[in-house]
């Protein structure tokens, strides 16, 4: 157990092997104290908001009630809950109705353990964790959509590095050894970007970055 990962997870999963192997990674590698499990939207939407966990592993595909809108009625629930999308489906109107139903990161199945146990650290860390083929797409949408902005405070030279490489896709781990600092110092300038700039997500930042 870790000061650095939640010790309250649940997970949204109705693939019966997948959703036993995520619990055995959580509870084994992680030591996540509480880990609990719904098979449908449905037993979620009824358990969740009961037991508050700090963390919601998310699938969009699910027998009745999809995911997105398992999301959507969570968070308005629970709107300080993060929840981390899990799936294989990397469609634009997928990626887009998460992310503004309330979803925070976006990971593409299959996910390797260490990519989910990093994923995990950036969420808790106040990130927002995404694939990177994903987050490059985040990206070029803002480019084709986002209007210019002149009212962005100002950003540390460090800092707008840093925001650069998020805008990349790359992962706090791959931004802490491309610029040769500590993975929480990546993190320290990373909370640092959200409070300047006044917002709470990576895609939000990197949006009002490219607005620029």
């Amino acid at each position: 157990m870790t000061d650095d990962l939640p010790q309250s997870i649940a997970i949204v999963e109705d693939n019966t092997e997948l959703r036993i192997l995520t619990q055995k990674i959580l509870q084994r590698v992680l030591s996540v104290q509480r880990v609990t499990a719904y098979e449908s939207a449905e037993e979620a939407l009824e358990k969740i908001p009961k037991i508050k966990p700090q963390l919601v592993l998310m699938d969009i595909n699910l027998p009745g009630m999809n995911g997105v809108e398992c999301v959507r009625q969570l968070t308005q629930k629970l709107p300080a809950l993060q929840i981390v999308m899990l799936t294989v489906y990397d469609d634009d109107n997928d990626i887009f109705d998460s992310l503004a139903a309330g979803a925070t990161g976006y990971l593409l199945k299959p996910v390797k353990a260490a990519e989910l146990i990093e994923a995990i650290k950036v969420i808790h860390a106040g990130g927002a964790p995404m694939s990177m083929p994903i987050a490059r797409r985040v990206v070029q949408t803002f480019k084709r959509t986002s209007p210019p902005k002149s009212d962005l405070p100002e950003l540390s030279q460090r800092e707008v590095e840093v925001l650069q490489l998020l805008a990349q896709g790359m992962l706090t781990k791959e931004i802490a050894e491309k610029l040769d600092i500590s993975y929480w110092t990546v993190v320290q300038h990373v909370r640092h970007i959200y409070e300047k700039l006044q917002v709470r997500t990576r895609t939000e930042a990197v949006a009002r970055f490219l607005g620029k």
